[in-house]
């Protein structure tokens, strides 16, 4: 594999002879402004906005940028090899696709885009449980391309169980259970424009698909959306599970299992103690606890901890392909991408998360090769440096 992203530049520059330019910007900042004069305020704010304050949101980014790349020079960078293996998934490169929930709201083909237009460049799709498509439409829009699930825990057993079969059935084969959004933070643009998807029947697919889930109602979805909605929503919120409750997933699950939303390294090592394959070190892009660590921040101290005994992936505020450098070189085995596509999304379905995914790794593929590295396997602690005033920890 030679440089193939970083061919997504030369692309764009003969387009250009002939007198055409990207569709929109490739640049993550333009892109996020870009989205917000095409989306109406819910439905923008929805992805955009973070809790409270907005203070861990804004940490995140801050993060980053308290890290410099080091580069290094005549290392023999121009052919340079990206792919990666993750929890047995092949990778083209250490990049997913992040698990956004309610992708309706953005564009009406959803998850659908999303799954083609990951599948076409062979990235791995996390899918939401909070889809807006099933699992088994969201799954035969894959194809054969890599795609995980992402589990919003019911607390009803049989309803988790059952969509957990489904998911597996539908050829997803990595669980991603996310902790740390068992209730709604308080999330002042959401609550401003009192916007919430899940009550008005958006991003309910999976559960109104659920023969178990809808084996509890007095009436189908279609019939009575209010009840489904309430029972839904009481279902998946409101239950804070214990690391008691992990067998459960593990009886239900035979593939490899990830907690997400770890930031703290006792945790990460109660995950492994627990048997579980992988962390993802989130803080769910800014959008639960707000004043919270960056997520960067908390990254080396749990890759330290688990000293190799799981995967450790990384998520929340990466926007380019330098942040995927930077999270990789301070341990995280792949990034997980999130708001960037939800915006490429918006501005032109699947061509529209292509065009953006296309573009980040492009960007990370330059950058990997400018700063003097052929794969990520050579990225260490080593390429980068503490910026000025701050601590390297």
């Amino acid at each position: 594999m030679t440089a193939q992203f970083a061919a997504y530049q030369n692309e764009i520059y003969l387009q250009g002879l002939a007198g055409t330019v990207p569709p929109f910007t490739t640049d993550p900042e333009g892109l996020a402004e870009s989205a917000r004069q095409r989306l109406g305020p819910g439905p923008y704010w929805y992805v955009a906005g973070a809790a409270g304050s907005g203070a861990t949101a804004r940490a995140n980014r801050e993060a980053f940028d308290g890290w410099r790349i080091v580069p290094r020079m005549l290392t023999g960078a121009s052919q340079r090899h990206l792919g990666v293996t993750v929890l047995g998934t092949e990778m083209p490169a250490p990049v997913l696709l992040a698990p956004i929930g309610v992708q309706s709201i953005l564009h009406p083909d959803g998850e659908l885009a999303t799954a083609r237009a990951a599948a076409e460049l062979g990235v791995p799709f996390v899918l939401s449980t909070a889809s807006s498509h099933t699992v088994e439409e969201v799954a035969e829009a894959a194809g054969d391309g890599p795609r995980w699930f992402q589990l919003y825990r019911p607390n009803e057993p049989e309803v988790c169980a059952s969509i957990l079969d489904r998911a597996r059935k539908a050829g997803f084969s990595t669980l991603v259970v996310t902790l740390d959004t068992w209730t709604l933070a308080w999330r002042p643009h959401d609550l401003d424009h009192a916007y919430l998807p899940f009550i008005r029947g958006i991003g309910t697919a999976t559960p109104f698909s659920d023969p178990v889930f809808r084996a509890g109602l007095s009436a189908p979805p279609e019939e009575d959306l209010t009840e489904a909605v309430l029972r839904w929503v009481q279902m998946f919120t409101g239950t804070d599970h214990r690391w008691e409750d992990l067998p459960f997933l593990r009886e239900h699950w035979d593939g490899p299992i990830v907690l997400k939303g770890v930031l703290h390294p006792d945790d990460a090592l109660r995950a492994a103690d627990a048997g579980m394959d992988g962390v993802v070190v989130s803080n769910h892009g800014g959008r639960q606890v707000d004043g919270a660590v960056a997520a960067l921040d908390a990254l080396p101290d749990v890759v330290d901890a688990v000293a190799g005994r799981m995967e450790v992936l990384f998520d929340s505020g990466v926007r380019g392909g330098a942040d995927v450098l930077k999270a990789l070189a301070l341990g995280a085995r792949a990034v997980l991408l999130g708001r960037p596509y939800a915006y490429g999304l918006a501005h032109g379905g699947q061509q529209g998360v292509r065009h953006v995914l296309r573009s980040l790794l492009a960007d990370f593929d330059l950058t990997l090769g400018l700063s003097g590295h052929r794969s990520p396997a050579e990225l260490g602690r080593d390429a980068l440096r503490a910026a000025p005033g701050r601590w390297a920890g």
